[in-house]
């Protein structure tokens, strides 16, 4: 079976299971179900597959820019994904020199290197209490990701307690108070605040923390990949792997109620609450309603590619070794950056999130030409466009910059809800992922994939472990469908 389109869903054929979206969760799901030998097929409401990991020519003839996920830690740091003979399948993963740079005004910059020792060469007298922060977080790295990377479990908390107790009680701190209770020094404590700036969450709300730890890791353990060609080959490679399991996938085919669905004995939908509601309608019991309907979505992003005559001139040329560069200055800068999107305001001075793609994967642009990918936080709902502010900052650290711009897309908080109906708000983590939405994702319950409804299931980042492109939401809920409906 392979790839067709249409929207007529009516079929005599019964299969076992059925996925509603083919993203990064949803084909993890319909993955997970054929290989436990089991008929599946998938229906994606746009004409192609791919959800938050689509590549497309925004701009320009010949520049293929990622339409949302662009770096991909949590794709080669997923358990999941490494279980996937995806190389097979055409995938593959490009290491830039550096992950991660973070650029100061006084021309110096804070670097993430694969090694723990060569970050802290660019941290000052910071480096030693790097080391001693990051050091035993990498070292038991996969310990950590078992234990936080999915649903609250006891085995594999109970079995390594301290190391796990360590990282928990770092993350669940708010980022500015851990920032600036381990680190004496702008360097560190900025290149931190970056990190922790992809919680979407104010830094001085607890867990804001963890994803400065997490990606920290992950940048040394792991890399911060990006695949060749664009983050469509990811889902390409899934989908190709899951037709030789004999899965199916049906484009262009938007489910807009679960009785329009053929007979299967599980239906698990990588979609968030608020399409849930829609698509049950009154068939979810009145109690689960209300608590779906006080789900927390988080701010919006507002997305910039540029096509560009050459790459960035970054004044800082360590910014040139690094896939992901974050724009934003010192702590102060980017805490107050993500404080006012969270009182609905748009920053001046917005902390910008920058991947340059090309300098690494010749596939991208011409010879000779490049493309950046760039996105900032803006409260949710945001119409504003904010070309200027983003592309101010970019010229603060790499004066000339603009003049090398050749073309520009652009894509509103609102319109990213447009284009993936999952991103409401434009917020693309699916929900606010703070300490009462992390594990109890999208209501408090024993298994948070589980609904009322018998065999229907969550699979979206709306559930554990939520945002990023690691198909482990897929997975977990595939893997409850496979003991509660096939047992």
């Amino acid at each position: 079976m392979g790839v067709r389109s249409g929207q007529n869903m009516s079929t005599t054929e019964k299969y076992d299971a059925i996925v509603i979206g083919a993203g990064p969760n949803g084909l993890a799901a319909a993955i997970t179900i054929a290989r436990a030998g089991k008929s599946v097929i998938v229906y994606e409401a746009k004409e192609t597959i791919g959800g938050g990991s689509r590549s497309m020519e925004l701009t320009l003839p010949g520049f293929v820019h990622d339409v949302c996920s662009a770096i991909h830690p949590l794709g080669l740091g997923s358990t999941f994904f490494r279980s996937l003979p995806l190389e097979q399948y055409g995938l593959e993963w490009i290491q830039p020199p550096a992950p991660l740079a973070h650029p100061l005004d006084n021309d110096t910059v804070a670097v993430l290197e694969r090694s723990i020792e060569a970050t802290g060469a660019t941290l000052g007298t910071d480096a030693q209490a790097y080391k001693k922060l990051m050091t035993p977080f990498v070292a038991h790295w996969n310990r950590i990701a078992d234990a936080f990377l999915g649903p609250l479990r006891l085995p594999p908390l109970f079995a390594h307690p301290f190391e796990l107790a360590s990282f928990g009680f770092k993350a669940i701190r708010p980022a500015s108070a851990l920032a600036k209770s381990l680190f004496k020094e702008e360097h560190a404590r900025a290149i931190f605040a970056g990190m922790c700036g992809h919680s979407m969450l104010p830094f001085d709300r607890p867990t804001s923390a963890a994803a400065g730890l997490v990606l920290g890791g992950l940048g040394h353990a792991i890399g911060w990949p990006l695949p060749r060609g664009g983050s469509q080959n990811i889902m390409d490679a899934m989908a190709a792997y899951l037709r030789t399991l004999g899965g199916e996938i049906v484009t262009g085919a938007e489910v807009k109620s679960l009785d329009m669905l053929p007979p299967a004995r599980t239906v698990l939908c990588d979609i968030t609450p608020r399409q849930l509601l829609h698509i049950a309608g009154t068939r979810l019991p009145s109690s689960y309603q209300r608590k779906l309907q006080h789900y927390r979505y988080g701010p919006g992003v507002f997305k910039l590619d540029l096509a560009l005559d050459g790459p960035i001139p970054w004044r800082a040329a360590a910014c040139e070794r690094a896939g992901t560069v974050h724009i934003g200055g010192t702590l102060p800068e980017i805490a107050a950056s993500e404080s006012a999107v969270w009182r609905g305001e748009h920053p001046e001075k917005p902390f910008v999130l920058l991947a340059q793609q090309s300098l690494f994967d010749p596939t991208r642009a011409p010879a000779g030409k490049h493309t950046a990918w760039a996105y900032c936080h803006v409260p949710s709902g945001s119409t504003l466009d904010m070309s200027e502010r983003i592309e101010a900052q970019i010229e603060r650290f790499a004066p000339g910059f603009r003049d090398r711009i050749l073309a520009r897309h652009t894509f509103t908080a609102a319109q990213l809800e447009q284009y993936n109906a999952n991103y409401i708000g434009g917020d693309i983590n699916g929900g606010v992922q703070d300490i009462w939405q992390l594990f109890t994702r999208p209501t408090i319950q024993v298994n948070p994939y589980t609904t009322p409804l018998k065999g229907v299931y969550l699979c979206s980042s709306s559930t554990p472990p939520g945002g990023g492109v690691h198909g482990l939401c897929g997975y977990y809920a595939a893997t409850t469908a496979l003991k509660k409906s096939f047992s």
